[in-house]
Parts: C-alpha cells; sequence; structure tokens
C-alpha cells in the first residue's frame, strides 16, 4: 500500500511545474524538496505544534477575510473561536451558526501552517462550512454533493480550498491528519476543485 509520505510525496513531483510556478516562487519547482508526512515525528520539530496557532480565511461567498490567533499556551482563545464559528456560519441559510468542531479547526489551521513552510501563504478558502438541515436539502435538490447525514449540519465538516495548490496534494496532506473524512471534488475550471474535511469516520472518495 502506497505510505501517506509517498503519496504527497509523488503527487508533488507530478504537480510541480504548475504548483509552484503559479505561486509565484523564486525558487525554481525543480529544487523544491517535497514536504515530509504531517505527523512524521522524526521530521517535524515540537515547534510546530506548541507555537501560537494563527489561521487566515477568507469567504468566497461572503467576501469576509479574518487572520485570528485562536490558540496559545495549550489553550483556544474564546473570542477567536467565535469569529471562526461566525465565519464557518452557513451564509446560504439565513447566517445561521453552531459550535465548531475545535479538531475541524485544528485540521485547517495544519494544513495552511504546514504549506505555509513551503512558501504558499495565502488564506485558506472556505467554500462550505456549517450547514443547516434545510440548506443541506436544498443543495441535494439541486445536485450539488451533499450526502443525506453530512457532518457539516454537525459543525464537523468544512469544504475547502488553497490557490495555487493542486486539489490531489492538498488532499493528501488532510488524509495525513488521520482525523477523519477526505473527500477529493475535482473541477476542470480556472479556479480546479476543492477537499472536504471532517472529523467523523477515517475515509476517502471522490466526488
Amino acid at each position: 500500500m502506497t505510505s501517506r509520505r509517498s503519496f504527497i510525496k509523488k503527487s508533488l513531483f507530478l504537480t510541480a511545474g504548475g504548483l509552484f510556478a503559479d505561486a509565484g516562487l523564486s525558487t525554481p519547482a525543480s529544487a523544491m524538496q517535497p514536504p515530509p508526512d504531517i505527523f512524521d515525528a522524526e521530521v517535524l520539530d515540537m515547534e510546530f505544534w506548541v507555537k501560537p496557532r494563527v489561521i487566515e480565511v477568507v469567504r468566497p461567498a461572503s467576501g469576509e477575510r479574518a487572520r485570528l490567533l485562536y490558540w496559545k499556551d495549550g489553550e483556544v482563545i474564546d473570542s477567536a473561536y467565535q469569529q471562526l464559528c461566525h465565519l464557518l456560519r452557513d451564509v446560504n441559510g439565513g447566517g445561521k451558526t453552531t459550535p465548531m468542531d475545535p479538531n475541524l479547526l485544528e485540521t485547517l489551521w495544519g494544513t495552511q501552517a504546514f504549506v505555509a513552510r513551503y512558501g504558499i501563504t495565502a488564506p485558506l478558502e472556505i467554500l462550505s462550512g456549517y450547514r443547516t438541515p434545510e440548506s443541506n436539502q436544498r443543495l441535494r435538490e439541486q445536485g450539488v454533493p451533499a450526502a443525506r447525514k453530512s457532518l457539516h449540519m454537525d459543525g464537523k465538516a468544512a469544504d475547502i480550498r488553497v490557490p495555487h495548490l493542486d486539489a490531489v496534494v492538498l488532499g493528501g496532506l488532510v488524509r495525513s491528519f488521520r482525523q477523519g473524512g477526505v473527500g477529493f471534488y475535482y473541477r476542470s475550471d480556472a479556479r480546479g476543485g476543492w477537499i472536504h474535511a471532517d472529523t467523523g469516520l477515517q475515509r476517502t472518495w471522490k466526488g
């Protein structure tokens, strides 16, 4: 079975030409080293996990953007957590909010902090966060991929995208957290696809 590290490494090499060129990095793609496995304790220093956690997100649907320090000295900062729950609200369902799973926020932060080490510092795009049952049903009726018992309705899922980062690479990175499900949604338009990340059972799928 292909290891998580080799999956990410293979994906990076396959997409490196467009990945780093589009990001506007000065380092040639051929000189970039593929990221290590995000959960390989032998290669990730402890500082990565104990430093203050700042996450920068944007909601394309509402035009909102925020950069928040939400974790420091082992504790979640409640005011920042509440702001993140608001940013992850159902923008298509009357703006309703719910307490988001802190483990999901850890996945989002870890993803952004990891790729930032390799020069990709764009905000994390949140395409979908919390959904009310009514909003989720409307998506199903419109033919949009939405599970009948979607974890979006429990505040345990988000659909995300990182500009200039191939969906295959992003999904492989999120999957390496082993925190839940990862859905790969590929699209051929200019902005590409997106990744569904949740804190349910560990599983993967393509949509």
